[in-house]
């Protein structure tokens, strides 16, 4: 019997609703966390609830690319969604800050399904040309979440609740799950799954305990002391441990043979250096705008909403170019985009206007939608049908990486000079001081030369930050040399 055909337009819908879904979340909480800690309390456990969601998606984004190539598309992605609404309905109801926490963690546990399993069912039923035209639609879906999330969340939270913010999520995974549900068809396998359970425990111990690491390093406790030793300790046997064993696995998790490509190698290898870019910019420059430029927090969202403007226009513009110029030559544009926009930020200044500051992000934003797309698509390309999940999650997994990876460096990299340029200077100020800055109303507490001194610490330190996100940016330019020239694999 002849089986039904996929309803290409309706599947795209469903999927670029379902990315909104999960992209939207990442910003639209940002607002409305002042109000929940309000009604919850528990501060101190504030940026937990961002890192339970972001720990989880990480963790289980290659363990769902590998279950879909093993299981298929359309139950993986339902599995995800489901799982992704149930934390949501949870998190509206949550009645501490420790609740709210697990339950972004079972948010988190989906959402690691949403973005790479939508991604790959564009990479199945679209191709050629077409896949790079669309991948490069799917792309701006993030570029337009990061404008508009911030906006929706201010609204919900002013009219009806922070509940909402969690809430709002529900229709729209309901209306993406039955587009999936009715309009995508996959061929029947008659090949048995084979799952590397083993595999799978040990990825999640070892990324657990890594993330954990660079999470709660110089923190909860101090990089050189037992806990820190122990979590490294855990991760290199976990690693030797996971090596045996995936290379006697009959579908292992993570087959080190795509690494063997050079196409995946060293896409992944820039992703994880734009990864550590991103979130440099995203954390770091409303510091700089608020903090020592003393300008209002809608500018400081300003100068960073450019780099979602660059994006999304970057990512179609590579969409249509990609099959004549190739992933090669559009990347080297990217890196180079981001050398630009990456190297003006070290000579950035109080008296600056934001808009110079808001075209050097939008610079950033230009390199990586060049970057990202093409990589996604040429990626997908490079290996056949049954390993496109594993790999197109294992880039989607790099940048995450280097996210997480350069939240800590770039933290680390700030405490330590602010508190060598109080040491220095005999200050009695204290870290915690500086966090004073970025509030209008805590900076009129300081005399003026006070303001003064604690603003050049931080701008000091934070020109430390633009730096190191130049270098990141040299290091992927100098990978891109090792991609392929050809632009068929």
């Amino acid at each position: 019997m002849k089986s039904k055909a996929t309803k290409r337009p309706f599947v795209l819908v469903a999927v670029m609703l379902a990315m909104f879904m999960g992209a939207v979340e990442a910003t639209i909480i940002a607002t409305a966390m002042p109000s929940i800690t309000s009604d919850l309390g528990g501060f101190s456990r504030y940026s937990w609830v961002f890192s339970a969601y972001l720990l989880m998606s990480t963790i289980t984004v290659l363990i769902y690319g590998k279950l879909a190539d093993l299981f298929g598309r359309k139950i993986i992605f339902f599995i995800g969604v489901t799982l992704f609404l149930i934390g949501s309905f949870l998190c509206g109801f949550a009645t501490s800050m420790e609740q709210l926490i697990v339950y972004r963690l079972i948010q988190g546990l989906g959402a690691g399904a949403v973005q790479p399993i939508a991604t790959i069912i564009i990479g199945d039923i679209y191709q050629g040309d077409e896949r790079a035209k669309i991948q490069g639609y799917l792309a701006s879906v993030w570029g337009i979440s990061a404008v508009s999330g911030p906006a929706i969340g201010g609204i919900l939270v002013e009219t009806v609740g922070w509940e909402f913010v969690f809430w709002v999520n529900i229709p729209l995974g309901l209306i993406a799950m039955l587009g999936i549900v009715l309009f995508l068809h996959e061929p029947v396998s008659s090949k048995k799954p084979v799952v590397d359970y083993k595999g799978a425990l040990l990825m999640t111990v070892i990324l657990s305990s890594l993330l954990f690491w660079l999470v709660e390093g110089g923190q909860s406790f101090p990089w050189i002391s037992l806990v820190s030793f122990s979590l490294l300790g855990v991760v290199m046997i976990g690693c030797i441990i996971f090596l045996k064993v995936e290379r006697k696995a009959m579908e292992p998790f993570m087959p080190m043979v795509i690494w063997k490509n050079k196409i995946i190698l060293f896409a992944n290898l820039i992703s994880f250096s734009t990864g550590v870019i991103l979130i440099g910019l995203s954390s770091y420059l409303p510091m700089y705008v608020t903090g020592v430029m003393e300008q209002k927090a809608i500018v400081a969202g300003f100068t960073l909403t450019a780099v979602s403007i660059g994006w999304p226009l970057a990512s179609t513009a590579a969409g249509r170019l990609l099959p004549k110029y190739g992933a090669s030559k559009l990347s080297f544009i990217g890196t180079i985009f981001l050398m630009i926009g990456t190297f003006s930020f070290i000579f950035i200044y109080p008296l600056l206007h934001p808009i110079i500051i808001a075209v050097c992000s939008f610079c950033i934003g230009i390199g990586m939608g060049l970057t990202s797309t093409s990589f996604i698509v040429t990626i997908q390309e490079a290996v056949t049908h049954e390993w496109r999940g594993v790999a197109t999650a294992s880039n989607l997994f790099m940048r995450n990486f280097g996210n997480m990876f350069g939240a800590a460096l770039l933290g680390v990299i700030v405490n330590k000079t602010i508190s060598r340029y109080l040491s220095i200077h005999s200050s009695t100020f204290e870290l915690s001081n500086v966090n004073q800055l970025l509030d209008a109303d805590e900076r009129k507490l300081f005399s003026m030369e006070q303001l003064s001194f604690l603003q050049k610490g931080l701008e000091y330190a934070l020109h430390g930050v633009f730096i190191a996100s130049f270098i990141f940016a040299i290091i992927s330019f100098v990978l891109v040399f090792g991609l392929p020239k050809k632009k068929e694999v």
